[in-house]
């Protein structure tokens, strides 16, 4: 038997989450789509396909009939709405919040690199786009050889960004840099976004740079095309751009990085894209295809670990 859940945010991330669930999942089952304008497409898209809908936000979804059932609600609004969001959410100890805002309520999941630390937390955050992409790679490299700095550069269309991405964007660094350290296992992390106004629109591209340890390449190499097939499997066009990058940062010509002063060791250059599967938004979206195609993941696990093993 599936589990119920409702997404808050009608907009494109919320809307191509909704198609995936609908499309793919085999746990999962789309009770309520909620927005906060009548008008939306993606409200207009949830009834044409049988989905429930409110555009009276998360105060409407807890007055439908089908809140009780619902165990997940996946919150694909803002930073800023899902504080409020949330405050509604866990008056109800029998749901579960998965966050694809940066409001960081919550711990950051990345589901290949520590989804088992989190997979019974109440609220989890899905950081960001660019995090999805690049933390499963700056961890790769760190499960073989200590990460001292890891710094990762997203480079997504303007056209895929929308209203909350162009108003999450300190968020976007912040949360990202923050977890590229907690998650990724850097000592000092830091983000980078880059809106191309290119016509036409250009597929998300990552740049992943570590400074690590001195390790064996080969491994480490290993380690990275390994993490990239565990990605792959719920984010199919997540690829390898071309072949992994090292270059020697000799003793005798450190660089200098702000809060970790000079260090040398290895450094590790990974170039990364991301297809999107083209579901309800184009495949130059892989920015947001991720985020979407990452909740869906955590929603199943969870699913899966938890509800069904009750």
């Amino acid at each position: 038997m599936k589990t119920k859940v409702a997404i808050i945010g009608s907009g494109n991330i919320g809307t191509d989450l909704m198609i995936k669930i609908l499309r793919l999942s085999e746990s999962l089952e789309m009770s309520v789509m909620v927005g906060i304008d009548p008008n939306s497409d993606g409200l207009a898209r949830a009834k044409r396909m049988g989905v429930s809908t409110t555009s009276a936000g998360v105060d409407g979804l807890l007055t439908l009939p089908e809140w009780p059932e619902i165990k997940l609600v996946f919150d694909a609004t803002s930073a800023k709405a899902h504080h409020y969001n949330w405050e509604k959410i866990k008056a109800f100890p029998d749901k579960r919040m998965i966050d694809l805002t940066p409001a960081a309520v919550g711990p950051y999941l990345v589901p290949p690199v520590n989804f088992q630390d989190n997979m019974e937390v109440p609220n989890v955050n899905m950081v960001t786009c660019g995090g999805q992409a690049t933390i499963p790679i700056v961890a790769a490299i760190n499960r073989i050889a200590k990460v001292h700095y890891g710094e990762i550069v997203a480079s997504i269309a303007s056209k895929s960004a929308g209203p909350g991405t162009r108003a999450n964007i300190d968020e976007f660094t912040e949360t990202t840099a923050a977890a590229i350290e907690t998650v990724g296992g850097a000592d000092k992390g830091k983000a980078i976004i880059v809106l191309n106004p290119a016509e036409p629109p250009l597929v998300m591209r990552d740049t992943v740079l570590t400074l690590s340890d001195q390790g064996d390449r080969a491994t480490i190499q290993n380690s990275i095309h390994e993490m990239v097939a565990e990605v792959q499997k719920y984010v199919p066009g997540y690829q390898l751009h071309q072949e992994v990058q090292f270059d020697d940062i000799p003793k005798d010509k450190p660089v200098f990085i702000e809060g970790l002063g000079l260090r040398h060791g290895l450094k590790t250059s990974v170039l990364l894209k991301v297809v999107g599967a083209g579901h309800y938004l184009p495949e130059y979206a892989g920015n947001l295809d991720i985020m979407t195609s990452a909740a869906r993941a955590t929603g199943e696990r969870i699913v899966e670990n938890f509800y069904l093993q009750q």
